[in-house]
C-alpha cells in the first residue's frame, strides 16, 4: 500500500496523507465523524495493533504461567482490544494537540485534522476526554492491581509527545507507553506482577524502537529542518547496524520472558512452541531489516505496517502453547 500525497482533492475532502487508500473512514463513515475518526487514527489501524499486541502477549504468557485459562480471560482479551482502540485514539488526539504547530511544518502530517483546520483544539480536547472516559469504564472491570497500572500508564502517554523536544530517544518513550499493556493484561489475569511480564515489557520497548525508527526515517529531513529529534536522525547512516542490535535485544528479552513464564509449571512442549514463536518473530524482523532503505518512503511505511504481522507471529505460538 502506497502513502497518499496530499492533493487539492484530498485536502478538500480532508483525507490524511499517510492513511491507507480506500480506508473505511474515507469511504463509509458519516462525513461529520470523519475528522474525529482521523484524529484518533481510525483510518490508520496499525497503531492500534501495535498497542494491542503486547496486551495479548502478556495475557497469553500469564495463562502459560499459571496453567489456568478461564472464561474471564475472554473478556480480558476483548477488553484489551476495545481499550487499545480507545486509548490509541486518545493518545493520538493528545499527540496532535501538542504537535499542532510541528505537524503543520511536516509534509506527511500537515493534512492531519488540527493543522488542516478540520477540528479545533477545543473540539479535540473534548473528543480526547470522551475516549479516555470510555476506556476508564472498561478498565474498571479489571482487578484493583490492573486498575492501578492503568492509571500509572497515563504518565508515559502524557510525556511522549514532548520527548522529541528534549531527547534523541523519543522512540523509547513511545515504547514505554505502547507496551504497558503487557504488564496490565498479565496483572488482569493473575492479580499481581511478575518478572516475566516486566522482561516482556522491555522486549516490547526494544521492538518499538526497531519499528518506529524505520517509521521515523520518513520524516528525518523535515525533522532536521525544524529541530525535532528521533532515533532515525541519531542513528543516521548507522541505522541498519543499530536496528540489528534492537532486533537481537527484542528476541533475547522475549525468550527470557517466555522461559520465566513457562518453566515453573509448563511442559517442555509448551516451552518449545512458545520459543519457536520468538524465533519466527525474529525472522520477520530480519526480513524487514534486509528491505530497509531510508530513502524509500513508501517502502518504509510498508515495513512499518508489516509489524502487525511481526507481533501476531509470537502471539499465535503463545496461544498454541497454552493448548498443549
Amino acid at each position: 500500500m502506497q502513502p497518499q500525497r496530499p492533493t487539492p482533492d484530498a485536502t478538500a475532502s480532508g483525507q490524511v496523507a499517510d492513511a491507507v487508500r480506500g480506508n473505511w473512514v474515507d469511504r463509509l463513515a458519516p462525513p461529520a465523524t470523519r475528522p474525529y475518526l482521523r484524529l484518533s487514527r481510525a483510518d490508520r489501524p496499525i497503531g492500534t495493533w501495535l498497542l494491542l499486541l503486547p496486551c495479548w502477549w502478556g495475557l497469553a504468557l500469564a495463562m502459560l504461567w499459571d496453567q489456568s485459562p478461564r472464561w474471564g480471560d475472554l473478556w480480558i482479551f476483548i477488553a484489551c482490544g476495545l481499550g487499545a482502540w480507545l486509548m490509541r485514539g486518545a493518545g493520538c488526539t493528545w499527540n496532535d494537540i501538542t504537535d499542532r504547530d510541528i505537524d503543520g511544518s511536516v509534509e506527511r502530517t500537515r493534512s492531519r485534522p488540527i493543522p488542516s483546520g478540520q477540528v479545533s483544539v477545543k473540539q479535540a480536547v473534548a473528543y480526547m476526554g470522551v475516549q479516555a472516559l470510555v476506556a476508564f469504564a472498561i478498565l474498571l472491570t479489571f482487578n484493583w492491581a490492573a486498575i492501578g497500572l492503568g492509571f500509572v500508564s497515563l504518565l508515559p502517554v502524557a510525556v511522549y509527545p514532548f520527548a522529541k523536544r528534549f531527547t534523541w530517544w523519543p522512540q523509547v518513550f513511545l515504547g514505554l507507553a505502547f507496551n504497558w499493556g503487557a504488564l496490565l493484561a498479565w496483572t488482569a489475569h493473575t492479580g499481581a506482577l511478575h518478572w516475566a511480564p516486566v522482561i516482556l515489557y522491555l522486549a516490547g520497548i526494544c521492538w518499538t524502537v526497531f519499528y518506529d525508527t524505520i517509521y521515523a526515517h520518513q520524516d528525518a529531513e523535515d525533522d532536521a529542518l525544524i529541530g525535532v529529534k528521533s532515533t532515525a536522525r541519531l542513528f543516521g547512516a548507522d541505522s541498519p547496524r543499530r536496528l540489528r542490535q534492537f532486533l537481537v535485544a527484542t528476541l533475547v528479552l522475549m525468550a527470557v520472558a517466555v522461559i520465566l513464564a513457562v518453566e515453573p509449571r509448563g511442559s517442555l512442549a509448551a516451552l518449545a512452541i512458545a520459543l519457536a514463536g520468538v524465533w519466527a518473530m525474529g525472522w520477520h524482523m530480519l526480513w524487514q531489516l534486509r528491505r530497509f532503505d531510508p530513502e524509500d518512503n513508501p517502502g518504509l511505511l510498508r515495513l512499518f505496517r508489516s509489524n502487525r504481522d511481526t507481533g501476531l507471529i509470537p502471539l499465535i505460538f503463545f496461544l498454541l502453547a497454552v493448548l498443549v
